[in-house]
C-alpha cells in the first residue's frame, strides 16, 4: 500500500506485522507483512470482509494482543515489547475502546460506568467526578448520569461507552463497529459525535466498520483483505 503523505511523525506505525493463530495442527495466517501509518489527528476507517482481520489489527494496535512478527508503535512506544503489566498500564493511559455492544455494567449507573477507567489512576474521588462530568457533557448525557443502562436507548448506551473511552483523555480512540447495533438515526448521531471528537478535540480515531455510510465520515478509508491493506475497495 502506498504511504499517506502525512505519515511523518505518525502516531501509529504498524511495520511488517504478521499474526498467526493455531487451530489444532493448522496455522491460520490472519495478517501477513502488514504496514500501516496513522498520523496524529486522523479519523481513519478500516473496512473489509468478515474474517479479514480488522478486529485483530485493532487489538494489536490497542495492546490487547501481540503480533507473531513485526512491530507496533503508538506515540513512540513499541507496544509489542512491553510486559503484560506495563502493557496494561500503557493501555489504561493511552487507549480508549468503543465496542459494538457497549459493554456497560448493568448494575452501575452511567456515571459509574464512565468512572471505571479512572479507578486505575491515582486521581482523587473529587478529580474522578470532575472528569466523569466533563466526559458525559461532551457526549451530551449530563442529564442521564444517574440512569442505569437498562433505562437508556441503544444510542445513549453507546454515548456512555464513548464517554468511558474518552474520560482518561486517551491518545487514541479505537472503535470496533461502533454503529453496528444501532438504527441509522442513532448511528448517525454516534458518527456525528466521533467526527466532533476528531475535528473539535483533535482525537485520533481508528474505526472498524462494514458500513460505507459510516466510513464516509472518516478522513481516510483503508481496506483489509487476506491479511493485506489497500487504498482501494475490493472489486
Amino acid at each position: 500500500m502506498s504511504e499517506n503523505p502525512a505519515t511523518n511523525g505518525a502516531l501509529v506505525k504498524v511495520e511488517d506485522v504478521e499474526k498467526n493463530f493455531h487451530r489444532g495442527s493448522e496455522d491460520i495466517h490472519v495478517l501477513t507483512g502488514l504496514n500501516l501509518q496513522v498520523p496524529s489527528g486522523e479519523f481513519m476507517a478500516l473496512m473489509g470482509p468478515s474474517g479479514s482481520g480488522k478486529s485483530t489489527l485493532l487489538n494489536l494496535i490497542g495492546g490487547l494482543d501481540h503480533p507473531t512478527r513485526g512491530t507496533v508503535t503508538v506515540g513512540g512506544e513499541r507496544v509489542n515489547q512491553l510486559s503484560d503489566q506495563a502493557m496494561a498500564a500503557w493501555r489504561a493511559r493511552h487507549i480508549g475502546f468503543v465496542f459494538q455492544l457497549y459493554n456497560l455494567l448493568p448494575v452501575l449507573t452511567a456515571e459509574r460506568n464512565v468512572e471505571l477507567p479512572l479507578l486505575l489512576t491515582h486521581l482523587s474521588r473529587a478529580e474522578r467526578k470532575k472528569h466523569v462530568e466533563t466526559a458525559l457533557a461532551v457526549v451530551g448525557l449530563s442529564h442521564r448520569a444517574k440512569h442505569y443502562p437498562r433505562t437508556l436507548s441503544g444510542g445513549e448506551q453507546q454515548r456512555v461507552g464513548i464517554a468511558r473511552a474518552i474520560v482518561t483523555d486517551p491518545t487514541l480512540l479505537l472503535c470496533d463497529e461502533p454503529t453496528g447495533d444501532l438504527d441509522r438515526k442513532a448511528g448517525d448521531e454516534i458518527l456525528d459525535l466521533l467526527q466532533g471528537l476528531n475535528r473539535e478535540h483533535g482525537k485520533t480515531i481508528i474505526m472498524v466498520t462494514h458500513d460505507p455510510h459510516a466510513s464516509a465520515r472518516a478522513s481516510r478509508t483503508v481496506y483489509l483483505n487476506k491479511g493485506q491493506l489497500s487504498n482501494e475497495p475490493l472489486k
